[in-house]
């Protein structure tokens, strides 16, 4: 059997398979002699049907499996031994009807290749590297938020300002008929809080979605709507009020810092600040992570220039899917998939050209000890034996999903910090309100 390459261009070539009577007949003949031996067919013995029977009745279904079996052996043999980076897989060409009485076949198909290119990681422009802020206030509000989390509900008869607030807001025409619970202290304008206010529990109050809450998505959470809709949403709702809660702030005690951390972790006002500062920061270190991790690629997509075989990869996208799509799906699903596409290539490159980025075995070992570790000690098994944790790690390295999904965890940990050490980078220390409005335009 023989395999031939022809290019087209740097990103497209055709691979000619042709494939003659010595390369399957040995098989083939087995495969017959073997069914001879087993067929039940009408009016014979078994093991006595006619050879030219079982050749008439076999051959063509047996021949089609076994050069499909040999076409797909020697395409991945030929990629491998060639070192092909293909993107997608290998087309079959469109031909006419294959008439499988003939001894010699020529097959072709079609290929994409992945581009060869550059990567310049310290770009040009510095990429802004966000810090939150773990400031005073930021710790301050957060105490009083978990104050009130944590405190006691007094009924009351008359709202007050600050009170919490549960009724029913309607609106017909709209088919708005929703339960809902909210603080005062999200309603926006003097005007709005001013109905609220001296309201008495039975009470139906006369409002307007437009401007009622501070943010949108407290009228979208409220109404249990989509955000978008919240968004735009402008109609007259009637607010019928069935409870008026105050809410009594917990006490700043020992028993309440038992409650948030455990006995004895925290002992005092300031260790609390202390402890809440430490826990604010690794939350907002993810987010400044996950942020910068974005802003890179994104970068790197921009300015990293290469072509791709477009044209193939729309077919292969037509061809490959549960359904076959047309010209026009497989166009607009190439659209949505080429920037991920880019970056995948970005990334494969990177990692190729850096050994530390490679992922190995032990690597995965070591990520997964840690991580069962961390989750032990979350529930109080903090004196794990290395044979329990051991017999854990080996559970989940026999499931492909979980190695999968901890070796994107692991690599895109390891993109981060070299991220971190290579690219351009500008720092930039804001609170926590500030990043949340100039990194996503909140």
């Amino acid at each position: 059997m023989n395999i031939k390459r022809t290019d087209i261009d740097a990103l497209n070539a055709t691979l000619t398979l042709e494939i003659a009577k010595d390369d399957y007949q040995e098989k083939v003949d087995k495969i017959l002699a073997d069914y001879r031996k087993t067929a039940n067919i009408p009016g014979f013995r078994k093991g006595h049907v006619p050879a030219s029977l079982i050749r008439k009745k076999y051959r063509t279904p047996v021949l089609v499996e076994e050069i499909n079996k040999m076409i797909q052996e020697k395409l991945n043999s030929y990629i491998t031994e060639e070192d092909l980076n293909l993107l997608g897989n290998p087309l079959p060409k469109e031909q006419e009807e294959i008439d499988w009485e003939k001894d010699d076949f020529t097959f072709e198909f079609e290929i994409g290749l992945a581009p060869d290119f550059e990567v310049e990681v310290k770009g040009k422009k510095a990429i802004t590297q966000y810090e939150i802020k773990t400031d005073d206030k930021t710790i301050n509000d957060q105490i009083d938020r978990i104050r009130e989390n944590y405190g006691k509900l007094i009924a009351k008869k008359e709202v007050a300002e600050g009170d919490e607030v549960t009724g029913v807001f309607r609106n017909d025409e709209e088919e708005i008929n929703t339960d809902a619970t909210f603080s005062t202290s999200k309603i926006k304008g003097k005007s709005n809080l001013k109905k609220f206010v001296g309201a008495k529990v039975g009470d139906t109050l006369e409002l307007k979605t437009k401007s009622l809450f501070n943010e949108d998505h407290d009228l979208a959470s409220t109404l249990k709507i989509e955000h978008d809709k919240a968004k735009d949403l402008n109609v007259p709702v009637q607010f019928e009020i069935t409870e008026v809660n105050e809410r009594e702030k917990a006490e700043l005690n020992q028993e309440f810092y038992d409650k948030l951390f455990g006995p004895g972790a925290v002992n005092s006002e300031e260790e609390l600040k202390e402890k809440l500062r430490e826990d604010a920061g690794k939350q907002f270190a993810q987010q400044t992570d996950q942020k910068l991790l974005t802003d890179v690629t994104e970068s790197l997509i921009e300015n990293t220039k290469f072509d791709l075989p477009a044209d193939f990869l729309k077919k292969w996208i037509a061809n490959n899917g549960e359904n076959q799509l047309t010209e026009e799906e497989a166009a607009a699903e190439y659209e949505r998939s080429e920037k991920g596409l880019r970056y995948q290539l970005i990334e494969s490159n990177i990692v190729k050209n850096n050994e530390e980025l490679q992922l190995k075995f032990e690597d995965l070992q070591d990520y997964s000890r840690t991580m069962i570790k961390a989750q032990m000690a979350q529930y109080g098994h903090t004196d794990a034996t290395d044979e329990e944790v051991d017999q854990v790690v080996a559970r989940i390295m026999s499931n492909q999903e979980e190695v999968k999904r901890m070796s994107e965890q692991l690599q895109n940990e390891k993109m981060l910090k070299f991220f971190k050490e290579n690219a351009k980078l500008k720092k930039k220390e804001l609170t926590y309100e500030e990043f949340i409005k100039e990194a996503y335009n909140a």
